[in-house]
């Protein structure tokens, strides 16, 4: 079922153009998205409520090597963590972007809401230029805390040393 909503980057460029063309609000989030926890889903509930239809762009594999996650990462291969993404409800597609930095498919996308967990100060949100320039607005959801994929790695590897 959620296969359907996994669609190569190129494709959702394409869509989010037709999207606008048709008056619909596209928003845009990004992340590893490696090991899930409350705070991801915090932010894409928060995402789905800011447009018509939410874009969830992650990390491909190589990009999260290229990121310096540490050695092991990603945990979740990206195939599963699109298929784990899809499966949200609120999501309506989910892309995989190869490059280190979101900017290029942000600045290519031009989504009209830019959303980043407030773990991200707003001028540490890749794209907000790009975003607030063609006129749209970046959003950061506040985050829950206490959860951090990099600490959830490193804690389940103090328990198997």
């Amino acid at each position: 079922m959620s296969v359907r909503k996994i669609i190569p980057l190129e494709e959702a460029y394409r869509l989010v153009d037709e999207l606008k063309r048709q008056g619909r609000r596209v928003v845009f989030t990004n992340g590893c998205f490696d090991l899930l926890h409350p705070g991801h889903a915090q932010v894409i509930a928060e995402a789905r409520k800011l447009g018509d239809v939410l874009i969830v762009a992650i990390n491909s594999d190589a990009s999260i090597r290229g990121l310096g996650k540490g050695p092991g990462r990603p945990v979740i291969p990206q195939a599963e963590r699109a298929e784990v993404i899809a499966a949200f409800e609120g999501v309506d597609y989910v892309t995989v972007f190869d490059t280190v930095s979101v900017q290029p498919v942000v600045a290519r996308m031009q989504p009209d809401v830019l959303v980043k967990g407030s773990t991200w100060a707003p001028d540490e949100i890749v794209g907000r230029e790009d975003v607030e320039a063609a006129g749209g607005r970046v959003v950061a959801v506040p985050v829950v805390k206490g959860y951090s994929t990099t600490a959830m790695v490193e804690a389940a590897r103090k328990l198997h040393r």
